[in-house]
């Protein structure tokens, strides 16, 4: 009896204090604020997001090992069957579309911006499937697509999966998914400090101290994942880059120029194809882009895939002027082709292709009337490859950064800089460039845009401001008034007789300076809201309160009211 009476007391004792630290924790990552425990945990949804990023890795690599174009010994006919890949991976990515939800067919940078933005990083878990087969049928069948693009859905998918699972508040929802990003970016291209660069410049767009640390430490992660499988490999280490002298400057400021009247042309091209392409029927898209694919890769099959064998010919001992030219026109199209009519993919892998053939072209064309730039050529490579991606996407620091680490030379610091001012202010003042991810989002009909108020709210769960200190009754009209006097100024919720909660206050009548009894219904809201839904509701009144439950209505474990979120509100303008 006794033994029976303290394993009761035991199993009580563990799920009391299993409930505490959960809220405990719940409390902690209400908080807009740095904690260990945000950090562990986003250490440990970044170790889920790079074994799903390095499985994807590993899947690629073996598909490339059999169909993979190498320049040197591709054929250059329809006899050579991977000519025709694109037109099958345009069949087979129908085929998954097709097999796949309609609810759950967007994917890509720009939708999960847009998931980032207004629905705190949730993804749903099935928009991954389609993501992952379809990014491997496209980048294996030789599409001028990149890596990052199912890099960054499947990270942030991995990361927002185990935060429904752990029912964390949403405000720590949309860090894990940024963290989830980093990690995905650093396993894809070994490049940690360009991945929280990405992120926090283009998914997050502000810095905030509480999102760099889990970011970061998810980057480390995915960084070492990759070197523990891949190796400490740099991708484009192969390029020769050598200090270039301050006399060479002016010629950079006006490639600057050049590129940025590029990378304005190339979004504007993209953009109106995926606008006029958004239409059409799936499989037209998607065969079409194909036939361009096959057509272009029957002449110039340099011009396929990712931007490797762009670079490759671009860095070559005695590369032609001409050829290169013709590659650079064909890069385009290609990609043109591949990301504006659907083909699921990133951009970086092409835009770092178009970069390097425009680096050496001008290079190369400077070089005729000043012989003394000829050793600078993989320079040029490298200042073209950061700056058509600093441009295109808005994300000048980010490509910096993820030129310094891939190349693993810090000698493209300067020059990079100096050309990419140049090329952003021509772009984006001269031309009216935009982040071609907002601009895609436009065509999608999906939203992006946060008021700076809602913004702020967003920041900080409901745990966060919520008064602890209330009391709850059930409805008893003979008790209330002594209940209410008694509470000393805590607020007293009524649970009436149809399970509704209802607010109990003194109201002072005009007429004869009395008193009476005032009930008004609440609205409840999660315990893993944030304080911009709170504001939803109370906002229109602009006064009330809402309360607070735990899993169910019935666990109430807080209350809210209008003069709360006021002073919050007042304290976030400060």
């Amino acid at each position: 009896m006794q033994l029976t009476i303290n394993k009761v007391a035991i199993q009580h004792a563990i799920v009391t204090a299993k409930k505490y630290l959960t809220n405990e924790l719940r409390d902690h990552l209400s908080q807009a604020r740095i904690s260990a425990q945000l950090c562990i945990l986003a250490l440990l949804f970044a170790i889920f997001a790079s074994c799903v990023i390095l499985l994807f890795r590993l899947l690629l690599v073996w598909a490339n090992h059999y169909t993979q174009i190498q320049a040197l010994d591709f054929t250059g006919n329809v006899a050579d069957w991977r000519a025709l890949l694109p037109l099958l991976g345009a069949i087979l990515i129908w085929i998954v579309a097709k097999l796949g939800s309609k609810r759950y067919k967007r994917m890509g940078i720009a939708y999960v911006l847009h998931r980032v933005k207004l629905h705190y990083g949730k993804i749903p878990l099935q928009s991954a499937v389609g993501q992952f087969f379809q990014a491997l049928f496209a980048l294996g069948t030789n599409f001028s697509v990149g890596r990052e693009g199912p890099a960054i859905h499947l990270g942030a998918v991995s990361a927002s999966f185990l935060a429904e699972k752990f029912n964390l508040p949403d405000n720590s929802v949309r860090i894990m998914c940024a963290s989830g990003i980093a990690a995905g970016i650093a396993a894809t291209f070994n490049a940690p400090l360009a991945a929280v660069i990405f992120v926090l410049e283009v998914i997050v767009r502000e810095y905030k101290v509480h999102y760099f640390f889990p970011i970061m430490l998810s980057a480390i992660c995915g960084a070492v994942s990759s070197q523990l499988v891949f190796g400490n490999v740099h991708e484009f280490d192969r390029i020769q880059v050598i200090h270039i002298p301050l006399d060479h400057y002016p010629i950079l400021a006006i490639g600057g120029v050049v590129l940025g009247c590029a990378a304005a042309l190339f979004n504007y091209s993209l953009l109106k194809v995926t606008a006029t392409g958004q239409n059409w029927p799936l499989i037209y898209r998607l065969l079409l882009a194909g036939s361009v694919t096959t057509l272009i890769g029957l002449v110039l099959p340099q011009a396929l895939g990712t931007g490797d064998l762009a670079i490759s010919e671009a860095i070559s001992q005695h590369p032609s002027l001409l050829l290169l030219i013709a590659l650079l026109f064909a890069k385009i199209i290609a990609t043109i082709a591949a990301i504006g009519l659907g083909i699921p993919g990133g951009l970086i892998g092409p835009l770092y292709g178009i970069g390097a053939l425009l680096g050496a072209i001008l290079a190369l064309i400077s070089a005729i009337l000043f012989p003394s730039i000829a050793p600078y050529v993989g320079l040029y490579t490298v200042i073209g490859m950061t700056a058509m991606m600093g441009v295109c996407l808005s994300a000048p620091l980010a490509a910096l950064v993820a030129l310094l680490e891939m190349t693993n030379d810090a000698s493209i610091i300067l020059p990079a800089m100096f050309v990419t001012i140049p090329a952003f202010l021509i772009a984006y003042q001269g031309f009216k460039t935009n982040s071609i991810f907002f601009k895609q989002l436009e065509i999608m009909g999906l939203g992006y845009k946060v008021a700076p108020v809602n913004l702020a709210l967003q920041k900080k769960g409901v745990r966060a401001l919520m008064d602890k200190r209330f009391v709850i009754v059930n409805n008893n009209d003979e008790l209330l008034l002594e209940v209410l006097k008694r509470a000393e100024g805590r607020p007293v919720l009524v649970r009436n007789a149809d399970g509704v909660i209802e607010m109990l206050s003194l109201e002072m009548q005009s007429y004869d300076d009395s008193t009476t009894l005032s009930r008004h219904p609440m609205q409840g809201l999660s315990d893993s809201t944030t304080l911009n839904e709170a504001y939803l509701l109370l906002s229109p009144k602009r006064s009330g309160e809402v309360f607070i439950y735990q899993d169910t209505p019935d666990n109430v474990v807080g209350v809210i009211s209008w003069s709360n979120l006021q002073q919050e509100i007042r304290l976030g303008q400060a």
